[in-house]
């Protein structure tokens, strides 16, 4: 290898390589730290290392950094997705595509979806625009043949930078659902849902005891199998939450009675009649996902169902994290239009930001790396032409650790193409 190809493969590397280490000076912007700084009317934010480094009104701009100025914008940290399906799922028609649930009798509890991700799914940028920086990726159920499952599987925390591993972090919840579908799921009755659920529990109590045994088969019969029982031993331990999917007041409450008596985490996803029993799930101290554009019945569980719901739950001390009411995947960009719902419907502004950043990593455990703009924390970043929640804002830049992300979707690319000017002098395609 001659001297000029060794020159020209470093040239390539340090040009490739600073990339994520890069400083970055952001001016000139309105921040919403969500952290310890709290609100910046005017200041600045240094990126390095892809991590925070500076925020505040008198920062100095270093020396030897690149300066983007927001011109009077605002900066958030990068919006968390509590329930989301972006790398699960392309073509919802097209099963080889999508990975957001199985058919295998064998598995319910210890099915993990962080292990069939697309990280190139066309989905994903098109949440980024939205500010979407990461998301907590969930399974769904999907019962074929008349077989059911108790749990969907387990959730996973990704990244949706340009990477091909977007997991941050592996199995962070379990899924399962209760209420209507809960119900037929065990027979037709929720008391045989939540009797099933219990003797679930004490099973993997006694697998964790005597694992031993179980291998000279010298333990009683289990409901699942193995890699289920595995599965599930940090849900009885505590140290792993179970998304409960439930909307009904009465559901609300049985499983907080449960989940009391269990001495199991839950995380309520829904909550469409939350509002009912407000204060009895802030005194469990157990949070809420939720839809904040439900206001109409989808079914007898949400006959409830209102549109100051987030603000009522707030109101009573429950933490609270919004979800997009699309499915988390092809309109999950839609987030902040949801929030900015809420807003219009009762919800204080800080709470609603809260919701989409600090409070689902709180939830979730990764509050120590994002949901905040703090010093030492990932460079998750958002520069918006103005108010967030408000639709006509649009993102200027986006940093997932530092690394700003393009601002181009499929989408974004077929609107250019049809733009563009022709050599005939019009647009559209030839």
């Amino acid at each position: 290898m001659n001297a000029q190809r060794i020159a020209a493969l470093l040239a390539a590397l340090l040009a490739s390589a600073p990339v994520a280490a890069q400083t970055i000076a952001i001016t000139n912007v309105r921040i919403l730290s969500m952290g310890r700084a709290g609100e910046v009317e005017r200041g600045t934010l240094v990126i390095r290392d892809g991590r925070i480094a500076a925020l505040g009104a008198g920062v100095a701009t270093p020396a030897n950094a690149r300066v983007i100025d927001g011109k009077g914008g605002v900066v958030t940290p990068g919006f968390v997705l509590a329930d989301g399906r972006m790398g699960l799922m392309d073509v919802s028609q097209v099963p080889l595509s999508v990975d957001r649930a199985q058919h295998n009798p064998s598995l319910s509890a210890a099915f993990d979806v962080s292990q069939g991700l697309n990280p190139d799914s066309a989905v994903i940028p098109v949440a980024r625009l939205g500010g979407i920086t990461r998301a907590i990726l969930a399974p769904e159920y999907d019962d074929q043949g008349g077989r059911t499952l108790q749990f969907a599987g387990q959730a996973a925390a990704v990244d949706l930078g340009q990477r091909a591993d977007m997991v941050m972090r592996p199995r962070v919840a379990m899924i399962l659902e209760l209420g209507e579908n809960g119900a037929e799921r065990a027979g037709g009755a929720r008391g045989a849902a939540l009797v099933e659920l219990r003797a679930t529990l004490a099973d993997v109590r006694d697998y964790a005891r005597r694992r031993a045994a179980y291998e000279r088969g010298q333990t009683r019969d289990y409901r699942l199998s193995r890699a289920d029982l595995e599965a599930l031993v940090p849900v009885v331990e505590g140290r792993m939450p179970v998304i409960v999917s439930v909307d009904r007041a009465s559901d609300i409450v049985e499983i907080l009675a449960l989940a009391r008596e269990e001495k199991v985490k839950i995380i309520l996803d829904g909550a469409a009649e939350g509002w009912r029993v407000a204060d009895r799930i802030a005194q469990a101290g157990v949070p809420v996902i939720l839809d904040a554009r439900l206001d109409l019945p989808g079914s007898f569980e949400q006959l409830g169902a209102r549109n100051d719901n987030a603000a009522r739950l707030f109101a009573a001390g429950v933490t609270i994290a919004i979800k997009d009411g699309e499915g988390g995947s092809y309109r999950a960009r839609e987030l902040r239009y949801d929030t900015g719902h809420a807003v219009a419907h009762g919800l204080p502004y800080a709470a609603a930001l809260a919701a989409i950043t600090i409070n689902p990593a709180r939830m979730f455990g990764i509050d120590d790396r994002i949901g905040s703009l703090d010093i030492g924390k990932d460079a998750d970043v958002v520069l918006w032409s103005g108010d967030p929640l408000e639709p006509l804002s649009q993102p200027g830049a986006v940093f997932v650790k530092g690394i700003e992300q393009p601002l181009t979707t499929r989408q974004t690319e077929l609107r250019d193409r049809y733009l563009a000017k022709q050599p005939w002098g019009g647009t559209g395609a030839p």
